[in-house]
């Protein structure tokens, strides 16, 4: 019997957005707007996201004690996101610097702070919890070493789900675990390490001949493609007006999570994923952007 559904093992950062009419050049500067500060974080928006859906959650993670790291544990525990796993000390919060344009994409600089703290032994220390799930999600704005101890920690039946983001080489144990990997293609270059060509079919070979047990490639406005060793699908998009992207990938990723862990395919998984993904990008925000099952079901092609 599990405990979770998913648990998500990953950054908790507090996003300071700035609109903008473009995205400033190298050393230009810009007017925007107004800061707003909204929760955020890969791995805080992924627990909010799969919560909201109707999972039952745990978050991994370390925040500062500090005003930024309260205003994320609210966000978690207003979600119905068990937060026994979230750490306190060590460095401040993590923020994450966004800029947003008019057409809803963004541009993000993150500094870690207190997600760099979450460490190895941290992992170790919160067996009990990968032992209780499902699914294990994780992100890269957490140390590397730390995200290779969840997969050593990882029990026999529960699956892992990685986002490489912010992307750099995995290593192959790493990759091994991976069930999927999901990617978009500026993700899916870095880890290849070299060009790709356009067909998003060649870069889910690749990536599945490194090592993953299987691929999602993210494709935006196109929907999204799966690849396993045995065949690859395309997923269609759902349309929609977008007004901001940030966190879209993250509410993909946790949705695909949720999914597979109740038992679909993951074709169908997927296809769930991009209807969420899709419903984020139509409100402002990250975590307050992510639909309830309910929201979901109104959305068109649902």
């Amino acid at each position: 019997m599990y405990d979770y559904d998913v648990l998500v093992v990953g950054s908790a950062n507090a996003d300071l957005v700035v609109g903008v009419e473009r995205r400033p050049a190298a050393g230009e500067t810009v007017l925007g707007s107004d800061l707003v500060v909204h929760p955020g974080g890969k791995g805080a928006n992924q627990s909010v996201a799969a919560a909201r859906l109707g999972a039952r959650t745990a978050l991994l993670a370390r925040v500062g004690d500090d005003t930024h790291g309260r205003l994320l544990l609210d966000s978690q525990r207003r979600s119905g996101v068990d937060t026994t796993g979230v750490l306190v000390g060590g460095a401040p919060t993590g923020v994450a610097l966004i800029t947003v344009d008019p057409s809803g994409d963004n541009s993000i600089v993150v500094s870690p702070g207190a997600n760099g703290r979450l460490t190895p032994q941290d992992v170790r220390a919160a067996r009990s919890l990968l032992h209780g799930s499902r699914v294990v999600s994780a992100q890269l704005e957490i140390p590397m070493e730390s995200v290779v101890e969840v997969v050593r920690n990882l029990p026999d039946g529960t699956r892992f789900v990685l986002n490489p983001s912010p992307p750099r080489p995995l290593p192959a144990e790493l990759l091994a675990a991976c069930d999927p990997l999901v990617v978009n293609e500026h993700e899916a270059r870095v880890i290849v390490g070299g060009e790709l060509d356009d067909s998003p079919e060649e870069w889910a070979a690749r990536l599945l001949a490194l090592g993953p047990r299987s691929v999602v490639v993210t494709l935006g406005a196109q929907g999204a493609l799966v690849a396993t060793g045995d065949a690859t699908v395309r997923v269609p998009s759902v349309r929609v007006a977008a007004v901001d992207t940030t966190g879209a990938g993250d509410a993909f990723t946790a949705a695909l999570a949720w999914r597979l862990g109740a038992g679909a395919s993951l074709a169908d998984a997927a296809a769930y994923a991009v209807r969420v993904g899709a419903a984020a990008v139509t409100r402002v925000g990250a975590q307050e952007s992510y639909p309830t099952e309910e929201e979901l079901a109104s959305l068109a092609g649902s």
